[in-house]
């Protein structure tokens, strides 16, 4: 059993340890002030890092200090217990990343659990927590470490592109070229957004679909992206809008429905009460038949407020379903 004294040694050092981490010199007296010890006591705590295998290098100058640096060798990790448990729960949840590193999360997860102490493990395995993972296929990791390691050096990236509309022709296809911002996942998928120089326009590329060719192209300096934030963006882009995050169809509708079975279905749209069953809600689609079809799904009485254009989807989408009612086989 470890004793108060260990105890206190081993947080001691897991603070002088994250310390060391936040800044790239610290000055001896300065780490014995922030740990509240004295400087003796932090060279020997130095000295015991090293010892688990940690690069720390003794900084010279007027008041002396050290530097922790990378090694050759992965040294034994040392949590606290939050960071523990943060571990244990992201190993859990990375299968719904779609980043190809289920297998390896999978066998991470026990042996970071084999050396929690039991209060730890306990907490650990009261989570109960399942990952879905998308029918599709997963995107390669060397593809993803590829598609970060361009980002950083500013390179442009050639490659193939697996489109879901395959061309009418059968002659190959020249390699695309992008030069790459962001890296990021939505909905369990990994995109890259990037500027097409072809096209002159910002682009949203699979990763998954991506087949890198090699070498890189000339390096680039990076343009602004339209509104500076990368989550509004893929929003907009994935609503089929060039611009603000909105759908480019919007339409206002009342359902003799209760504002408490209209809101979960409600997506992004905005709901409002308006009697015990009466509920005015303003949503929008990338189409207006996708619209109507959308709101159709509540199977109430519709009033349509506006606008012309959702009234007339939902004149073709009544043909349609009228048509289908009288088709026999």
């Amino acid at each position: 059993m470890p004793t108060a004294s260990s105890t206190v040694t081993s947080r001691r050092l897991l603070s002088l340890l994250s310390l060391l981490q936040v800044r790239r010199d610290w000055p001896g007296g300065l780490l014995a002030q922030r740990l509240g010890v004295s400087e003796r006591t932090v060279r020997r705590d130095v000295d015991r890092l090293r010892e688990l295998g940690y690069l720390v290098r003794a900084v010279k100058g007027p008041e002396g200090g050290y530097r922790l640096e990378a090694g050759i060798e992965l040294p034994p990790l040392l949590f606290d217990d939050e960071q523990a448990v943060a571990l244990a729960v992201a190993l859990r949840i990375a299968a719904g990343t779609g980043a190809g590193i289920e297998e390896a999360a999978a066998r991470a997860l026990p042996t970071v659990r084999q050396v929690l102490p039991s209060r730890l493990r306990q907490r650990i395995d009261m989570l109960e927590i399942t990952a879905v993972e998308p029918a599709a296929r997963r995107a390669d990791p060397q593809v993803l470490l590829a598609l970060s390691a361009a980002i950083r050096s500013r390179e442009e990236l050639r490659f193939d592109y697996q489109s879901p509309i395959p061309p009418h022709d059968t002659y190959p296809q020249p390699p695309r070229r992008v030069q790459p911002h962001h890296l990021v996942v939505h909905s369990g998928r990994w995109y890259l957004i990037g500027w097409n120089p072809q096209r002159s326009d910002w682009r949203i590329y699979r990763a998954d679909r991506m087949t890198l060719r090699v070498p890189n192209g000339p390096r680039f300096t990076p343009r602004q992206l339209p509104g500076g934030d990368i989550a509004s963006f893929l929003s907009a882009r994935f609503k089929g809008s060039e611009g603000a995050n909105s759908w480019p169809c919007q339409g206002e509708v009342i359902l003799d429905l209760p504002a408490t079975q209209v809101a979960p279905f409600a997506a992004d749209g905005i709901v409002e009460e308006l009697g015990p069953t009466r509920t005015r809600l303003l949503t929008g689609s990338w189409s207006w038949p996708a619209l109507a079809a959308t709101l159709a799904r509540f199977d109430t009485e519709i009033e349509v407020i506006g606008p012309d254009p959702l009234r007339d989807a939902f004149a073709e989408l009544s043909r349609r379903a009228a048509h289908a009612a009288r088709t026999t086989t």
